[in-house]
């Protein structure tokens, strides 16, 4: 478990902007190759200030100290599923993954969605490690795919059984 990390709701402006740039710079470091490069040209620290601004539910920071080190987003999957819940996005900086900031936060956000027997969530076709991690977490890829024209890229599903 990664000392001194406090895994809290998102309240604060500072907040807000931590997420932002934690969200910006896993992008950017995380996806050339993966998804369009116009579009990661576009997805400026600006773009995820405004993002982070107009989503403030039901998101988990990492904090270590006054900064902001992860995230976690996490919700219903939707009015057609109604018994499953889902990890909408996960990110850690670089220089803290490897360290369980991203194992604290997924069980923090599975926690919250305790409610729910069936959990999901898409990660980026072809990000091998993210993939891995949420395997070693219980969540299993279940053969669904989706095409997103916004990024270029491309999405699995995982799913995971209470």
């Amino acid at each position: 478990m990664a000392m001194g990390i406090i895994i809290k709701p998102m309240e604060t402006e500072d907040e807000v902007r931590g997420k932002a740039f934690v969200h910006w710079k896993c992008w950017q470091v995380t996806y050339p190759g993966l998804v369009s490069q116009a579009y990661l040209e576009k997805f400026t620290l600006e773009v995820s200030e405004e993002r982070a601004k107009a989503w403030r539910d039901n998101i988990l920071v990492a904090k270590d100290g006054d900064r902001v080190v992860g995230f976690v987003g996490y919700g219903h999957h939707g009015p057609e599923d109604p018994d499953t819940g889902e990890v909408y996005a996960l990110y850690v900086l670089p220089e803290y993954q490897g360290m369980g900031v991203g194992r604290q936060l997924l069980d923090a956000a599975l926690d919250k969605l305790s409610a729910f027997p069936h959990l999901c969530l898409w990660a980026v076709k072809g990000n091998e490690r993210a993939i891995r991690f949420y395997e070693k977490n219980g969540f299993r890829l279940n053969g669904e795919e989706k095409f997103v024209s916004s990024i270029s890229a491309g999405g699995v599903k995982m799913i995971k059984e209470r």
